[in-house]
């Protein structure tokens, strides 16, 4: 799937995510991007983002973009989501999460976009 525009990565990421295709998500990273796990906790570097993204594709989720904005200036975006996810914990219970994300990427010099900064919690990292 294409990420030549940043409406293109969002696409690609949600369809990747909710295959459970954690290669494909991987893709849409920077090879130095930060992710906030949870309020207070960001995972730095490939290995730590793909680390924790094992650990919500554990659930089996599926998630649901209600509403976004993508704000650009030159070769940076800053995406605005707002999303709904549903799973199953390893206790086979119900999950429900939903958040608006402030996420940001960068045009790569081949011209594809990739998330530079991966916020699911948006503001609510302020506590």
């Amino acid at each position: 799937m294409s990420t030549s525009n940043p409406e293109d990565v969002l696409q690609a990421f949600f369809h990747s995510f909710n295959r459970g295709d954690l290669d494909a998500i991987m893709a849409m990273y920077e090879p130095q991007p930060s992710l906030v796990v949870q309020p207070g906790q960001v995972a730095q570097g490939r290995a730590a983002v793909r680390e924790a993204l094992i650990g919500f594709l554990a659930t089996k989720p599926t998630l649901t973009p209600e509403k976004y904005k993508i704000v650009t200036a030159n070769d940076l975006a800053l995406t605005v989501i707002k999303w709904n996810l549903t799973g199953t914990d390893p206790d086979g219970k119900p999950v429900r999460m939903e958040g608006t994300s402030s996420d940001v990427m960068r045009r790569q010099p081949d011209g594809q976009w990739r998330f530079v900064i991966d916020n699911p919690w948006g503001t609510s990292i302020l506590g």
